[in-house]
């Protein structure tokens, strides 16, 4: 039985998980939270407690480890799907709020300690789930062809640990820059909900559903598709006001309030060779 591990058994790591055990794959899955085990033991998962941390010494980010069996996870799996977000809006923990520069390159360092244990694994694939934010607004319409150039940090701490990840000779790395998450629970109006003169009401969005998420991956890990990059974005792209307003009424909300008297500033991300190179059919359309 083929053994993927996946790093960071979340919000969309967890399912993914189970939809691949349904698919005859053996899965072990990580969490930094004790009292997750549990669940992902009682799904079928092999559970692991696994955190990457980087510590503060008077303001430095100079000493790192792993906590956890980090050899064990990776055992004779074939493939690694990374899946944990930079989380670069606060403060680092542990790390003073006057630290100069605590934050910077954090993500990409984490990344950066955990190569050396995929190296001298069995992996040979990495599926490295990043996101949509590498790209800026300068460009009206974004394909896999448009050179990234990020304008903020998340975004530029993404592109680094992709170009990190891809430039390894002992594997190989495919990336899947994922625009924003939707699903049954997880739906942005919530937070729109009321609120008033919001900018780039034109603007068009870039979501994809987490049941497209997964099965994106899954035809990924299907046909072998390594060494590659994705965009994946539902191919359908309503204005911010037109999708959120309709949103709300569902919902029940709130309307939110855009301001109309500026220009709106926004990309469409396209996704035809998601289409094309994987074959893959989009089943939850945004509207």
């Amino acid at each position: 039985m083929t053994k993927i591990s996946i790093l960071g058994c979340g919000w969309l790591g967890l399912p993914l998980a189970k939809a691949l055990l349904g698919n005859g794959f053996s899965v072990n899955g990580s969490t930094t939270t004790v009292e997750k085990i549990s669940g992902l033991k009682n799904s079928g998962i092999n559970p692991f407690l696994i955190n990457v941390t980087l510590s503060a010494v008077e303001g430095a980010l100079d000493s790192k480890s792993i906590s956890g069996t980090i050899d064990s996870f990776l055992q004779k799996s074939t493939t690694l799907i990374i899946d944990i977000p930079p989380k670069l809006r606060g403060n680092a923990k542990g790390l003073s709020p006057d630290a100069s520069g605590a934050l910077e390159k954090t993500f990409v360092k984490k990344i950066a300690i955990l190569i050396p244990f995929i190296e001298k694994s069995s992996v040979k694939n990495v599926l490295f789930i990043s996101s949509t934010s590498v790209y800026n607004d300068a460009e009206p319409f974004v394909t896999e062809e448009t050179i990234p150039k990020p304008d903020t940090e998340g975004g530029k701490q993404l592109l680094e640990t992709e170009q990190l990840l891809q430039s390894n000779e002992h594997f190989k790395t495919t990336v899947l820059r994922f625009g924003g998450l939707i699903g049954e629970d997880r739906q942005p109006v919530k937070f729109l909900s009321g609120r008033e003169n919001l900018d780039n009401p034109d603007a068009p969005i870039n979501l994809i559903h987490q049941k497209d998420c997964i099965g994106i991956i899954l035809k990924i890990i299907e046909n072998n598709s390594w060494n590659e990059t994705f965009n994946a974005v539902a191919p359908s792209h309503p204005s911010r006001s037109v999708y959120y307003t309709q949103k709300a009424i569902d919902l029940n909300l709130a309307l939110p309030k855009f301001n109309h008297s500026k220009p709106s500033i926004g990309k469409t991300i396209l996704s035809k060779k998601i289409e094309t190179v994987l074959g893959y059919t989009f089943t939850k359309f945004i509207t």
